[in-house]
C-alpha cells in the first residue's frame, strides 16, 4: 500500500512531490502568471480591512460641484488658487500641497497673485511631471523662486501595476514625490531609501474611494470651509471630476479614485512611516515550500482522500493568517503559496492512487479472488441503481401528493402482467424495476397543475401531456439496460392500442410491449387510488371500465391477460375501502383514465 511504501522510505516520496510543487509555484510566479490573481487577492484583504479615515490629511477637490459653482473653464485663473491658499492657511492647514502643475508660465498677473499667495501662506508642495533629470524644475519661474516663497516642486508621478495604482516611489529622476515631498514638511521622519522595493513603496490606502475627508474647492474659494475641516492637516488640492481624467483604479475598491485622494493616501503613508510593506523574498519563499510540504505530510498521517479536508483547512487558515498580517502591515504572497499547496496535493494524491492500485493488483492475484469481487462491486452497483430508481420514482410519486406507493404497486402489476405472458422471469423483474420510472417526467409539470383539485383546461392539460416526453429526455442516452426499457415506458406508456394515445400516437404493435402493460396497470392503479379530483372506485367499477376500454386504449389480448389476475392483485395491494363510488362519467372532463 502507499503508506506502506512511505513508511519505509518517507523522505523519497516526500521530496519528490515537494520538489516538483515547489518548481511548479516558482516557475508561474517567475513567468508572470499569478500576477493578476495576485492583485485580486490584495484588493480583498483592503476590502476586508475596511474603512479607516485619517484625521491628519484632507482633500480639496476640483470636482463637478466646483464647476456648476463657478462655471470656469479649466484650467482655472491662477489668482483663484492664490485665493484658497489663503484660506486654507488661515483655516489651520498644517501644509498644503498643490496637485495642479504650474510649469508653463500664464498671464503674468495672474502667476503674480499665486506666488503672492505662496510667499504669505508659508508656502506649499507643488506638483510637476517634468524635471532636468537632476531634480530641477520650472514650476513658477524655477526652483530658486520656489524657495524664495518657502515652497517646492515635487514628482507626482505614482507607480501603475496592470492598471492599478499601488505604489509610490521616494524620489523620481533626482527629484523627491509629492509623498516624500510633503511628509518633509510635516516634519515626519526622512524614509530611508530601503523602504522603497523595485517597485516602490505600498500605498496604505485608508479605504475605498471617499474614506480621506473631503471639501470641494468651491466651497473653500466662497468660504464655506466647515470649522475644523483642514485644521493640523496636510491638505491635497487636486482634480476630481471626471472630466480632468484624473480618475484611478485603486487595490481599494471598486470606484474610481481621483487623483488628489490617491495622493493624500500616498502622503498618509509616508508620513507614518510605510507602515504597509511586502513580505522579505525569504519568507515567500519559505511559505511555498511549507505549504508544498503539508500536502505529502497529511497524506502519510492521513488514508487516501482523507487527508484533503485537513489541506482545505490549512489553505483556509493560511488565507486568514494572510489577511491578519496585512491587518498588521505585511503584505504576504498568498497565490503562489497555494499554488504550491494545490499542486502537492494533486500529486500526492495521485501517487497514492497509483501505489494503492499496484499494491491492490498484487493481492488479488488470485483469479477466483478477483472475480469474485469483481461480482460483489456489480451487485453493489446494481442494487445501488435499483435503490436510486425507487427512491426517484417515490419522490416523484410525493410531488404527485402520493405516498410513494402507487410506484410501488405499478412494478408489481408490471411484474406480474409480464411473468402472466410467459415472459422470462430477469425481464419481468427488469420490467418491475423500470415502470417505476414511468411518470418522472411530472418533475416538470408545475405543481399548479400536477395537483389541481378540478378539471383541467385543454392548455393545462397540454402541458400535462408533456411529462412523457420530459420523461423520456430525462432518461434517454443511458448506457443501462434498466435506464433504456425505463426510457421507453416514460414515453409511451399514454399511447392507445387505436392510435388515439399521446405523445406521438403510436398504435397497436407500434406500442412496445413494456408501454402497453405499463398503461394498463398504471390505469388499474390510477382507479382504484383516490386523486385530488376524484375517490377511489370499487373493483366491479374498475374493471367494467377497463374492460370498455378493449381495442382502443389496450392491447386485447394483454387486456385479457391481466383482467385474469387483477383480482388477485387488488386483494394484494388494496384494502377494503369505505369511500363513496365515482363511476365513469364522473371523472372530471379533458383527464383520461390514468392521468
Amino acid at each position: 500500500m502507499g503508506r506502506a511504501l512511505l513508511r519505509s522510505a518517507p523522505w523519497r516520496p516526500l521530496a519528490c512531490i515537494a520538489v516538483v510543487a515547489v518548481a511548479v509555484a516558482l516557475v508561474a510566479q517567475a513567468a508572470g502568471a499569478l500576477g493578476g490573481l495576485e492583485r485580486a487577492t490584495e484588493e480583498a484583504r483592503f476590502e476586508l480591512r475596511g474603512a479607516d479615515p485619517p484625521d491628519d490629511v484632507a482633500v480639496v477637490a476640483i470636482d463637478a460641484q466646483t464647476f456648476g459653482d463657478l462655471r470656469e473653464q479649466w484650467p482655472f485663473p491662477r489668482s483663484m488658487h492664490g485665493k484658497v491658499l489663503r484660506r486654507l492657511k488661515a483655516a489651520g492647514a498644517r501644509e498644503i500641497v498643490y496637485d495642479v502643475q504650474f510649469t508653463e508660465p500664464s498671464q503674468p498677473r495672474e502667476d503674480e497673485a499665486l506666488y503672492q499667495a505662496l510667499g504669505d501662506t508659508g508656502g506649499a508642495v507643488l506638483a510637476t511631471s517634468e524635471s532636468d533629470g537632476r531634480g530641477r524644475t520650472q514650476v513658477l519661474g524655477g526652483d530658486d523662486n520656489l524657495r524664495a516663497v518657502e515652497s517646492r516642486a515635487a514628482a507626482s508621478d505614482l507607480t501603475n501595476e496592470k492598471g492599478s495604482v499601488t505604489r509610490f516611489q521616494r524620489e523620481v529622476a533626482g527629484l523627491d514625490t509629492l509623498a516624500t515631498a510633503a511628509a518633509k514638511r510635516a516634519g515626519g521622519s526622512p524614509l530611508a531609501p530601503g523602504l522603497f522595493g523595485e517597485g516602490g513603496a505600498w500605498i496604505d490606502y485608508r479605504g475605498p474611494a471617499g474614506t480621506i475627508p473631503t471639501v470641494s474647492f468651491s466651497d473653500v474659494l466662497r468660504g464655506r470651509l466647515p470649522a475644523g475641516a483642514v485644521r493640523g492637516r496636510v491638505v491635497v488640492v487636486g482634480a476630481a471630476a471626471p472630466t480632468l481624467r484624473d480618475v484611478h483604479p485603486t487595490p481599494a475598491g471598486d470606484e474610481l479614485m481621483a487623483g488628489a485622494e490617491v495622493q493624500a493616501n500616498a502622503i498618509w503613508t509616508a508620513m507614518h512611516g510605510v507602515p504597509l510593506r511586502s513580505a522579505p523574498a525569504w519568507l515567500s519563499l519559505a511559505l511555498i515550500v511549507l505549504l508544498a510540504l503539508l500536502a505529502p505530510l497529511a497524506g502519510w498521517r492521513l488514508p487516501g482522500v482523507a487527508a484533503v479536508p485537513v489541506l482545505l483547512l490549512t489553505a483556509l487558515a493560511f488565507l486568514v493568517g494572510a489577511q491578519l498580517a496585512f491587518g498588521a502591515g505585511l503584505v504576504v504572497p498568498v497565490v503562489a503559496p497555494l499554488v504550491a499547496l494545490l499542486t502537492a496535493t494533486v500529486a500526492f494524491i495521485t501517487w497514492s492512487r497509483l501505489s494503492e492500485r499496484r499494491a491492490r493488483l498484487d493481492t488479488l492475484r488470485d483469479n477466483a479472488i478477483l472475480e469474485q469481487r469483481v461480482r460483489e462491486r456489480t451487485d453493489e452497483l446494481w442494487q445501488t441503481q435499483l435503490e436510486v430508481v425507487r427512491r426517484l420514482g417515490r419522490a416523484v410519486d410525493w410531488r404527485d401528493g402520493d405516498t410513494g406507493e402507487h410506484v410501488d404497486r405499478i412494478g408489481r402489476f408490471c411484474e406480474r402482467l409480464g411473468s402472466a405472458t410467459e415472459m422470462e422471469a430477469s425481464a419481468a423483474e427488469l420490467l418491475r424495476h423500470a415502470s417505476v420510472l414511468h411518470d418522472v417526467g411530472k418533475v416538470g409539470i408545475p405543481d399548479g397543475i400536477l395537483n389541481k383539485p378540478g378539471k383541467l383546461d385543454p392548455d393545462e392539460w397540454e402541458v400535462m401531456k408533456t411529462h412523457t416526453t420530459i420523461g423520456g429526455s430525462i432518461l434517454e442516452g443511458a448506457e443501462s439496460e434498466l435506464m433504456d426499457l425505463a426510457c421507453s415506458i416514460a414515453l409511451t406508456h399514454h399511447e392507445n392500442w387505436d392510435g388515439s394515445g399521446y405523445p406521438t400516437g403510436l398504435r397497436g404493435q407500434e406500442i412496445p410491449l413494456a408501454g402497453r402493460i405499463c398503461a394498463i396497470c398504471d390505469v388499474f392503479d390510477a382507479l382504484l387510488s383516490p386523486r385530488p379530483y376524484k375517490d377511489a372506485w370499487e373493483l366491479e367499477d374498475v374493471l367494467t371500465e377497463l374492460a370498455s376500454l378493449r381495442g382502443t386504449k389496450f392491447d386485447p389480448e394483454l387486456l385479457d391477460t391481466f383482467l385474469t389476475i387483477a383480482p388477485e392483485l387488488h386483494a394484494e395491494n388494496f384494502a377494503p375501502s369505505a369511500a363513496p363510488r365515482i363511476v365513469a362519467e364522473d371523472r372530471p372532463a379533458g383527464v383520461p383514465a390514468g392521468a
